[in-house]
């Protein structure tokens, strides 16, 4: 039996149970709760909009018109505002403070309220003498600071479509995105500092603006260097909110575009998804509200750039009435305990990271109690990555016994998660709590039929609220389809693989088009690198297998980068190999180990098996994968030489 972590108390204090208890039918359990809502999907979408009591004009009473994947119809007799229902604030007075943002470029910024909402009449009252109509794009070249967020909601306000990137993006990544959207305002800072390090992108903001001929206004926001001076023609953050006025909303149509968002772009363009001011609206509140069991009592924190989507989820914070906690800098400056620190001193309550920073914290041997008070945290959120038992179980021993550990996953496709944690499900040790409500997720066998207790692709059987509107100029929606539903019709696809346990709990093991097959056993990526990645001199590893076209075993090929001034010897090679062997199986020991200076990443920190891959059996490194979407765009060039030399030895 794997280890139970924290048990729900079951004593009707979360909101869950509330929602539960007011449906007018009695639920056993949450896995009856979950079966209702995928089977009977207009019924509880309905049911959620009328919890969250969201602000609209016309009937919210038909939920779901037209249930097909794709094409969906939600709410089809109703007209809203995102930035209407984040700005009500449940719960909240004029003078409680709603953001807080800390930040290693200047001191923490606090905004209640009614400054919020202040300055979001103000930066609407700008936009407008901007120009901006509804459909305009709205850009932003910022980090995750109270300005990223007004802009958002500003324009988000006037039915203005929203997308941002985060300022460590070099200008051809931007480019690439924007150039899609052809955004007609740009927000841009000057720079920013990580850690004690200060990084100018003034030479960035430049080109960029110059490359978007679609841009009419430049906004500056010196952010790095107050002092710095706006470039030729642009306007001062300062010039957008100089001129209060009414804080109103345009009510659109659910599937009205809020934002794009954009993929990784590792294999071609960043694929620009749309989302909707609807679809976004209701999953953000069923997802925080029942899920995290967020509400004003809490502040939130989940450790975000603003080019990852749970920057987007993060805001979403404000529907439920919960103070949004901001941080932009270096997580790991000066140490690691850092972000553990400032969430003592901004009493976080709700602790959101990835699966890597909690590894390695445990890696290095933190233990974030004994160096902050995390007496108000109760919940700790991990996603980015599978977190393994080991990274469970460090939780509960370092950070917390009492939290309940979430791990999420899911994706900008749909800008929340598929599977997470809920207030009435137990924690246990490497699994993902549960299926989230609404999500009809399943795994599916080589049958395409559903399975448990096996490993099985990650499929959605029936349509989310926050699935894309559709993909920015696909008109007639074809790429869209060939992204999620060209392999199975009528179910999306998504890429992972799952197994779903007997007790409905989840374990992802990696991508599946990065799967490893050994002697006809699939073998998940996530397992190799939680081994791997323990051994003390391993920073990073990859893994691949080439497959033997004449239908032997094929290669297994492992790839790390280590601590500066250590060197892949014989004795480190073969402990390697040990743990592999010992933890894992046989089978998972490689053909081959080799060390790298670095291992491709996208720029929200994922790995590149399948460009590795490309590579080694022959494409160009142009062909593989796009470099701007790199964090190191020379970190492919190694393995060319390392191809070469396969062949030459083969």
């Amino acid at each position: 039996m794997t280890d139970i972590l924290w048990s729900p108390p079951l004593d009707g204090g979360s909101r869950l149970e509330r929602f539960m208890q007011g449906l007018g039918r009695p639920f056993a359990d949450y896995d009856e709760l979950w079966a209702w809502s995928v089977e009977q999907p207009g019924d509880f979408w309905r049911a959620v909009w009328l919890e969250f009591d969201l602000p609209c004009d016309g009937d919210p009473a038909t939920a779901l018109s037209d249930a097909s994947m794709p094409g969906a119809a939600w709410f089809p007799d109703v007209r809203l505002n995102y930035a209407e229902a984040m700005l009500r604030l449940p719960g909240r007075a004029d003078d409680d403070v709603v953001v807080v943002a800390a930040s290693q470029s200047r001191d923490d910024v606090r905004l209640t309220a009614a400054e919020l909402r202040d300055q979001v009449a103000r930066a609407r009252i700008g936009l407008l003498r901007a120009g901006v109509e509804p459909g305009d794009r709205v850009a932003a070249y910022a980090p995750n600071i109270p300005e990223t967020l007004v802009l958002m909601l500003a324009a988000a306000s006037l039915g203005a479509v929203f997308s941002s990137c985060a300022p460590e993006f070099g200008t051809q990544s931007v480019v690439d995105r924007w150039q899609q959207i052809e955004p007609t305002v740009l927000l841009a800072v000057d720079g920013y500092r990580y850690g004690s390090k200060g990084v100018d992108r003034r030479a960035e903001v430049e080109a960029i603006s110059g490359s978007l001929a679609s841009v009419r206004t430049v906004v500056w926001l010196p952010y790095l260097d107050p002092s710095a001076p706006a470039p030729d023609g642009a306007i001062t953050w300062a010039e957008l909110t100089a001129e209060t006025g009414p804080l109103e909303f345009v009510r659109l149509p659910f599937a009205a575009p809020l934002y794009v968002l954009f993929s990784s772009g590792t294999t071609g363009l960043p694929k620009p998804i749309v989302h909707g001011h609807g679809g976004i609206t209701i999953e953000h509140v069923k997802s925080l509200g029942l899920h995290h069991d967020l509400g004003p009592e809490d502040r939130f924190f989940w450790f975000s750039t603003t080019g990852w989507m749970m920057w987007n989820l993060l805001v979403s914070g404000l529907a439920v009435g919960s103070t949004i906690v901001l941080f932009d800098g270096n997580p790991a400056a000066p140490d690691l305990a850092m972000l553990w620190r400032l969430a003592e001193r901004l009493e976080v309550t709700y602790f959101g990271t990835s699966a890597p920073y909690l590894l390695q914290c445990r890696k290095e041997g933190l233990v974030p109690r004994e160096v902050a008070d995390l007496s108000r945290l109760r919940g700790v959120g991990s996603t980015g990555a599978p977190l393994p038992a080991e990274g469970f179980r460090w939780v509960y021993e370092a950070v917390s016994p009492t939290v309940q550990l979430g791990s999420i996953s899911g994706g900008t496709d749909v800008c929340s998660g598929f599977v997470g944690a809920a207030p009435t499900v137990p924690v246990y040790a490497g699994e993902i709590s549960c299926r989230m409500l609404g999500c009809a997720v399943e795994a599916y066998g080589d049958e395409r039929r559903p399975v448990v207790g096996s490993l099985g692709e990650l499929v959605i059987t029936q349509p989310m609220p926050s699935m894309p509107v559709g993909f920015w100029g696909d008109a007639d929606g074809s790429r869209y389809r060939t992204a999620y539903f060209e392999d199975i019709p009528g179910v999306w696809r998504h890429g992972d693989w799952i197994t779903i346990t007997e007790r409905g709990s989840c374990v992802i093991t990696g991508r599946s088009d990065a799967t490893l097959n050994r002697g006809g056993v699939r073998l998940g990526t996530a397992e190799f690198y939680t081994v791997v990645e323990a051994l003390p001199e391993v920073v990073d590893s990859l893994v691949v297998h080439l497959e033997d076209d004449e239908g032997g075993a094929g290669q297994l090929l492992l790839f790390v980068t280590l601590r500066p001034g250590l060197d892949l010897d014989e004795a480190l090679y073969q402990r390697i190999a040990l743990a592999l062997r010992t933890q894992l199986s046989p089978r998972h020991v490689p053909d081959l180990i080799r060390q790298v200076a670095a291992l491709p990443r996208t720029l929200s920190g994922k790995k590149l098996e399948v460009p590795v891959k490309k590579i080694l059996q022959g494409a160009s490194i142009d062909d593989a994968a796009a470099k701007g979407a790199l964090v190191d765009p020379d970190s492919l060039d190694a393995f060319i030489g390392i191809r070469d030399a396969l062949q030459s030895s083969g």
